[in-house]
């Protein structure tokens, strides 16, 4: 078992490639260096996708991540880099990437990063109603 960072994604099938479901992941332990002082940057990376016909696995989505620690990478490069490479590797319907930087020099710094396919249109939301925090009382 590899325990070492990789520049390798990993995928697997889809198993309802015949309809459009959200995966959504939270990376909260990104790491890289900034590329003018060499001090890290830390920071939380939010994965929001509808897979076409492949889903990228865990294991080596966490190397990959684990990649960047020892790299200086701007925020914007590095957020867009992660994202061009997610594609490359899933080639999804939709992907968006939130990097949300944690504080550097006074400022917080969020890229938002997205990709969709040509053609790809989402379907209409479906909004629920809240059960639980509707009152229980009728009158």
């Amino acid at each position: 078992m590899t325990t070492k960072p990789a520049k390798t994604l990993e995928t697997f099938p889809n198993p309802a490639a015949q309809r459009d479901f959200h995966i959504h992941m939270e990376i909260p332990e990104f790491t890289c260096l900034c590329p003018k002082t060499g001090q890290p940057d830390f920071a939380t990376l939010i994965l929001d996708y509808v897979p076409e016909k492949t889903c990228v696995e865990l294991k080596s989505l966490k190397l990959y991540i684990w990649s960047f620690r020892d790299q200086g990478c701007f925020h914007e490069e590095v957020t867009n880099r992660i994202l061009d490479d997610l594609v490359k590797a899933t080639r999804p319907r939709f992907m968006r990437l939130t990097a949300k930087f944690f504080v550097r020099g006074g400022i917080f710094t969020n890229v938002v990063a997205e990709h969709r396919q040509k053609g790809w249109k989402p379907a209409p939301p479906v909004e629920l109603a809240d059960f639980a925090t509707q009152s229980t009382t009728r009158g």
